[in-house]
């Protein structure tokens, strides 16, 4: 999910018709003693980080001149909170408070639909406020299709003792808090408090809004570069791997960094799951023999083998891993020798230097397994380090201790090697692909190929041979571009080790290379 700061959800509260009250971010002293100048009167100036408790962090302070205010954001910005380095302070009036309450809607997993709650007990959480004030808080779930009635508003409202004009005010505010929700596809949209001054007026003090990673892309105006809810700011590592994630939705790849500056010997492993459930359990398994987790990756949900490439080169750009662990479901109903291949490219190109132990369990596991295990007989050096696949008999536990083993007995080369380059073609025929990689197909090589096994396992059967036979397509380049062609990478892996090495699949990974 993609977490705003509260001066962004504030923007769309105000946008719907919400109140909040004056004021704006601010990113220097100077700015915020403009801000405050500008509201002419006591102001609360508050960090915009991902925490609960800000007040007691020292996070949330109040100032009644311009240059008390600059003061407490000198203070406060560039301060450490959490996973944090404050950048943005809310710079806004002091409310003169009369009430406080609690509104939100959030989609419910158990109900499969947005529930709308409310609270007349507003400051805290909505589930110490259950708990403590069981009475003031009533909830009702929303029709998708119609969504939150006025009636129904009122209601709502009505059931924690609120009647007359009030009652009507506070009803309006969560439809056009429902519209926020629906209107930028929102996994949550709370105002707390929603404070009633002593004016009469009913103001949005505090936000929070979560919007639904894969609705994401639909919100440009949200200026999302990064559709995820952590408690810190991502690395730039996962800023990459999420714009991968971001243009390429066939399956799941789900990158977290885990561990940073961490040295070689000190038992770091990178870690590649596929399946949530499977994927704890396998994490559990490796750091039971004594390992840190570098990262949680997850490929799951039928990845194209081109994601699974493109995440296990990832996850080896981290820094000095002492091994790779990859293992899931062990049940999984996709194809996991398209896993297997794109691990296989990643490996070959890196190349890869450290022992890895990969659980392929599912669907092919047994041609997953053949496929990914030639690595380790294949001439030319490319790959130094030992490489055991294992199928969904064996356990996570058993597949841990082996990697614990090879690592154990492992002795890496003193210099790194250059690994599989990127061939130049003679007589190349390329075309794209949907995620903008380049098939290369160097027909000066592919004349003299005499398996023409990228034609035989090219697994939406898209290639053909020409009259010198060599593989061509027998759909249109555009139909390749738009889908057609799923980046299986047969024709570049099963190419290099049964083909005459002609084929080669070009799949960039935007920053990485200047990452690295």
């Amino acid at each position: 999910m993609a977490r705003l700061h509260e001066y962004q959800g504030k923007t769309l509260l105000a946008q719907k018709g919400i109140s909040i009250p004056h004021g704006r971010a601010a990113s220097t002293p100077d700015e915020v003693r403009e801000v405050a100048a500008e509201i002419g009167g006591p102001v609360v100036v508050k960090i915009q980080a991902w925490v609960t408790g800000r007040a007691g962090l020292g996070g949330i302070r109040f100032a009644e001149t311009p240059d008390e205010a600059a003061q407490a954001a000198a203070g406060m910005l560039g301060m450490r909170v959490g996973g944090f380095t404050v950048g943005k302070v809310m710079v806004e009036e002091k409310l003169p408070i009369e009430q406080e309450f609690y509104a939100g809607v959030i989609v419910s997993d158990r109900e499969r639909a947005p529930v709308m709650m409310f609270s007349s007990v507003g400051g805290t959480g909505i589930e110490e406020i259950s708990r403590e004030h069981p009475g003031a808080v009533a909830s009702a779930v929303v029709d998708i299709e119609h969504g939150l009635r006025d009636y129904q508003a009122r209601n709502l409202v009505r059931c924690t003792g609120i009647h007359g004009r009030l009652q009507r005010d506070l009803a309006g505010l969560l439809v056009k808090l429902y519209g926020v929700a629906r209107t930028w596809e929102a996994r949550a949209a709370e105002i707390n408090p929603l404070v009633l001054t002593t004016e009469g007026k009913l103001v949005a003090a505090d936000c929070r809004v979560t919007v639904d990673d894969y609705a994401a892309f639909r919100h440009k105006d949200l200026g999302l570069t990064f559709a995820r809810e952590l408690d810190r700011p991502p690395t730039e590592l996962e800023r990459i791997a999420y714009a991968v994630e971001e243009g390429d939705y066939r399956g799941t790849f789900y990158f977290i960094q885990m561990v940073e500056d961490f040295q070689k010997g000190e038992g770091v492993v990178g870690f590649h799951g596929a399946g949530g459930g499977g994927s704890m359990m396998s994490m559990d398994a490796v750091i039971n023999e004594g390992f840190r987790i570098a990262n949680f990756v997850d490929t799951s949900g039928n990845p194209p083998a081109s994601k699974v490439y493109r995440a296990a080169r990832i996850i080896l750009s981290q820094g000095p891993i002492d091994g790779y662990f990859g293992s899931g479901s062990g049940v999984a109903s996709q194809e996991q020798f398209h896993s297997a291949r794109g691990l296989v490219k990643a490996f070959l190109e890196e190349p890869l230097m450290v022992p890895a132990v990969i659980r392929l369990g599912g669907n092919a596991e047994d041609k997953a397994v053949e496929i990914l295990e030639r690595v380790n007989s294949q001439d030319g050096g490319h790959i130094l380090a030992p490489v055991e696949g294992y199928k969904k008999n064996d356990s996570p536990q058993f597949c841990a201790q082996r990697l614990k083993a090879l690592i154990k007995s492992y002795t890496p080369p003193a210099e790194k090697h250059q690994g599989r380059q990127k061939p130049v073609a003679q007589r190349p025929y390329t075309f794209k692909t949907v995620t903008g990689g380049t098939v290369i197909l160097d027909h000066a090589v592919c004349a003299t190929c005499q398996s023409k096994v990228c034609v035989r396992e090219c697994v939406p059967q898209i290639l053909t041979l020409d009259e010198d036979g060599c593989p061509v397509l027998n759909i249109a380049l555009e139909e390749a571009e738009k889908g057609r062609c799923i980046e299986c990478l047969a024709c570049d892996v099963e190419c290099y080790f049964q083909g005459a090495g002609g084929g080669y699949v070009e799949l960039p990974v935007p920053g990485l290379e200047e990452y690295r």
